[in-house]
Formats: structure tokens, C-alpha cells, sequence
């Protein structure tokens, strides 16, 4: 190799943020995910698509720690994350939602948010109890930082509100700002717009862009909704029955003979 090669090649390393090599998930006799292989560089937004039982959930799941691989590694920015702990992970950069949301519902939206910040926060519990300096300007700093996060979001409004007491669009909206809040460089969305009615669909569609953006973020997310998945990502891979049967480019899966068989050749009509 020569040594322009290799700095081209070191320089595609470096833009690579999470990387699975044979990721597989077991359960007795059940294969959920096989061998599932996965490169997803800076500042891309990739999905996730499949039939419902398809895995999906499941390689989240392992990628931010709830499961530890049966085999195979994952790595993040080339370090080997396989089975560390989800808050260690977290620390590490990488945020995640939930299909079914995980607010914390009798708290306010602001309180979700600080909680959330929390694990950004760098005085200790001793600084923080006898409220030193430092511990002081730092808690002033996630309290300024968590209100613009919310105004970024269009949550400011609705910053003094108890969290269930939202509508479900914007207790969506308020996971991911909580999922920011930790300042994260990857940000993993699982159905985002599960729940959703169309008009709230396509309002996500353009803020899940604009956050991309503004935060200067890689995403990973899991969708049904083909019209979100197909306007926003850069690249799609698909499961079913745990396996890889396509990757490729919006128009690349949706001309995959074997995508449409599987998945995007359901009846139209039927409720995603």
C-alpha cells in the first residue's frame, strides 16, 4: 500500500462511527440477529427496516447494551463496545428512544430534561451536596443549556407541564430532546413515529433532518413509515428473520427484488 492509500484509508476509519462485525443474538434456540454487519459513517442517517419480529429492535438493544452480543463485536469510533453497560455507553456518546415511550411521566418537561443532563454533569455528588463553586456554575449551566435545548425543540411553552399531560407528538419530541440532552454523537431512534397521524409523521420527518443537523449528529434509526425512511436516509439496511437481505440506497432497497418480496411489497393499504 502505498502511503497515500493508507492515509485515504486511515482518513475512512476515522469517519466511521459504529461498525458491527458478525453481530448475533441467540435466544435458546432462536436466532434473532445473524451475522449482522453494519457500517454507519458521520453525519449519515441510516435505518433499520423490516417485517415486524424482524430483529431490528433486538440489534439496538445490543448496540447501546441492554444485550451482550452471543457473538460477534461491535465498535464505536474503532473501540470495541461489545457488552459494556448502557450508561457506559451512553457517556461514550451514544442516545437512544424507545418505541414505546419512556418519559419519566409525572415529572415536568424540564425535570426530564435535567435528569437527562445529569449524565454530563462533571462536579461530584460531594461539590454538588455542599454546593461549592464549581458545583454551582455547573448546575447553572445544565439549567441554561436544558431551556434552550427545549426551545430548540419547541418545547419551551411547555417546559412547566407534567410530561403525560402532553400531546403524543410532542411526548415524542420530548424524548429525543431528552435523548440530546445527554449530548450524544450518535443518536439511535427506534419507530420514532410509531403512534403518529400523517400530518405529525411529516412534521418529525423535517425535525429529525433539522437535528441532524443542528447537533451535528449521526443517526441510526428503525422505521415503518417507508415515506420518512426513504426522504431522509442515506443509507437502509434490511432484516428479516434476523438476516441481511439488502443494503444500498433509498432507490437501491426500494429496486431490491428481495426487499419488495419481504417487506415493501405489503399491501399498500395496510396500516404501517
Amino acid at each position: 500500500m502505498t502511503p497515500d492509500n493508507k492515509s485515504i484509508n486511515e482518513t475512512i476509519d476515522k469517519n466511521i462511527v459504529l461498525r458491527t462485525e458478525n453481530m448475533t443474538m441467540q435466544f435458546g434456540g432462536v436466532v434473532a440477529v445473524d451475522n449482522l454487519h453494519l457500517t454507519i459513517r458521520e453525519h449519515q442517517i441510516v435505518a433499520l427496516i423490516g417485517p415486524n419480529g424482524a430483529g431490528k429492535t433486538t440489534a439496538f438493544n445490543m448496540i447501546t447494551g441492554v444485550y451482550t452480543p452471543s457473538s460477534g463485536k461491535i465498535f464505536l469510533h474503532g473501540e470495541d463496545i461489545t457488552g459494556m453497560s448502557p450508561d457506559k455507553i451512553t457517556r461514550k456518546g451514544v442516545a437512544r428512544t424507545f418505541q414505546n415511550i419512556r418519559l419519566f411521566k409525572d415529572l415536568s418537561v424540564f425535570d426530564n430534561i435535567i435528569i437527562a443532563k445529569h449524565f454530563s454533569m462533571h462536579s461530584n455528588i460531594f461539590s454538588a451536596t455542599l454546593r461549592l463553586p464549581g458545583a454551582v456554575r455547573a448546575e447553572k449551566k445544565m439549567r441554561e443549556e436544558s431551556e434552550e435545548l427545549l426551545e430548540r425543540m419547541g418545547l419551551a411553552d411547555v417546559k412547566d407541564a407534567v410530561a403525560s399531560s402532553l400531546p403524543y407528538g410532542q411526548q415524542r419530541h420530548l424524548e429525543i430532546a431528552r435523548a440530546l440532552a445527554t449530548k450524544p454523537e450518535l443518536l439511535l431512534l427506534d419507530e420514532p413515529a410509531a403512534g403518529m397521524n400523517p400530518q405529525e409523521t411529516e412534521d418529525l420527518t423535517a425535525s429529525i433532518k433539522q437535528i441532524q443537523q443542528d447537533f451535528n449528529l449521526t443517526v441510526f434509526l428503525i422505521e415503518h413509515h417507508m415515506d420518512l425512511v426513504m426522504e431522509i436516509s442515506d443509507r437502509i439496511y434490511v432484516l428479516d428473520f434476523g438476516q441481511t437481505i439488502g443494503k444500498g440506497t433509498p432507490a437501491e432497497i426500494q429496486n431490491n427484488p428481495r426487499v419488495v418480496e419481504a417487506y415493501l411489497g405489503v399491501d399498500d393499504d395496510a396500516e404501517n
